[in-house]
């Protein structure tokens, strides 16, 4: 028996509530910087902590994005930003990379492709 008053529905959740954000993703990498820049003037005890906390919010960030570039944007924003797919590959490995790194560098280079990202997110948002 089919139920044809069920309807498939799509979004990043298990609700079409169309609310899509980089933000999410830029407040766990602000987190991931900020330890990094903090982490030498912990005693042993912080140190782990701070590890443990940064790559937590490291694989939030992951988290962030794929759902953003998976359930967010389309093949036209592909056709129109070809760099789209590169740059969220290399933001997810970044965040990756800063599970790894306490140099504030890492932290900051995964930033800065988070507003790449962001940037064409608003410009999508637009039109």
């Amino acid at each position: 028996m089919k139920l044809s008053f069920i309807k498939p529905v799509y979004a990043h959740c298990d609700l079409p509530c169309g609310v899509y954000d980089p933000a999410q993703a830029r407040i766990e990498a602000e987190s991931v910087l900020a330890i990094m820049k903090k982490y030498d003037g912990y005693d042993e005890v912080g140190k782990t902590r701070a590890l443990f906390i940064k790559e937590e919010r490291a694989e939030l960030v992951k988290r962030h994005l794929w759902v953003l570039w998976t359930d967010y944007f389309k093949p036209e924003h592909l056709e129109k930003y070809p760099n789209l797919h590169d740059l969220f590959w290399k933001a997810t490995k970044q965040a990756g990379e800063c599970k790894h790194h306490v140099e504030p560098e890492e932290g900051q280079k995964l930033l800065d492709q988070i507003d790449e990202i962001a940037k064409i997110f608003w410009e999508t948002k637009k039109a």
